[in-house]
């Protein structure tokens, strides 16, 4: 285990127990999250549709139907 995530878990250790039960869920969720992501990228169809979307993100550029992100306006 890394020294980070052991750092983690001793914080953990020291809150309220709903603290923890909130904070293992979250943990739990996001790893579930990125193993579908994974499993999603992994299909040979997700490469052909990256680049597709790549392609038609970049004719909306080139058509000057896009504009730069301003986080301040989200």
């Amino acid at each position: 285990m890394s020294q980070l995530m052991e750092q983690a878990i001793l914080k953990a250790r020291q809150l309220p127990e709903p603290e923890q039960e909130a904070l293992a869920s979250i943990m739990l969720q996001e790893i579930e999250s990125d193993r579908r992501w994974d499993e999603l990228f992994a299909r040979p169809e997700s490469a052909d549709l990256l680049s597709r979307m790549a392609d038609q993100a970049l004719a909306e550029v080139k058509a000057g139907r896009a504009r730069p992100l301003d986080l301040d306006k989200l």
